[in-house]
């Protein structure tokens, strides 16, 4: 059986067991958080316990290398839409060690979608239409640094209130540890 016939069969017997009932809450984070992490799978569910979360505590969003690229960018929307129709009032970037964003090349991933049949005229029409694809897929050097980066991008839109600490930390894949890196109450004024 696929993965998809595995899951669909799995959720009808979710569904039917009422399996979902103690996963019940609203579209309100108890907490008032927001979660930008990236989307490692080691931290599906080692993310949540090792910060203390259940289900209706915050909202996540999870993306590769919990990045913010732009500040108009659909992970930007989605902090701002938080904080102003879902009751967020605190946020934290949580990037990982061993992340496979640290240090990857915009050449290498394209050169993987050219053997995958991604013709490289498309990459030429994406490049001379003004794409820089070599930005857009850029990774970063230094974990710590590109929390603090990702910090500033949001601390910086100018829809987001000067009073909503962001809090930057970097958690270890295997044993949950988290390890601060900027402490979004004690950037809150002027920052």
């Amino acid at each position: 059986m696929s993965v998809l016939g595995t899951m669909l069969e799995h959720n009808r017997n979710f569904v039917d067991n009422h399996e979902y009932e103690q996963f019940k809450t609203d579209k309100f984070p108890d907490k008032n958080l927001l979660v930008l992490a990236c989307m490692d799978a080691r931290l599906v569910e080692l993310l949540p316990k090792a910060m203390g979360l259940r289900n209706g505590d915050a909202k996540l969003i999870k993306n590769a290398g919990a990045l913010v690229t732009h500040q108009w960018g659909s992970v930007m929307r989605s902090i701002i839409v938080a904080i102003y129709q879902l009751r967020v009032d605190e946020i934290c970037v949580v990037a990982h060690c061993d992340c496979g964003m640290n240090g990857i090349h915009p050449e290498q991933v394209l050169a993987a979608a050219v053997d995958r049949g991604i013709s490289q005229q498309t990459i030429d029409t994406l490049r001379s239409a003004g794409i820089d694809l070599d930005y857009w897929l850029k990774g970063f050097d230094n974990v710590d640094d590109s929390v603090r980066h990702t910090v500033g991008v949001i601390r910086q839109h100018p829809l987001v209130p000067r009073d909503t600490p962001i809090h930057g930390l970097v958690i270890h894949p295997e044993t949950g540890a988290l390890r601060l890196i900027v402490d979004g109450r004690k950037q809150e004024a002027g920052a």
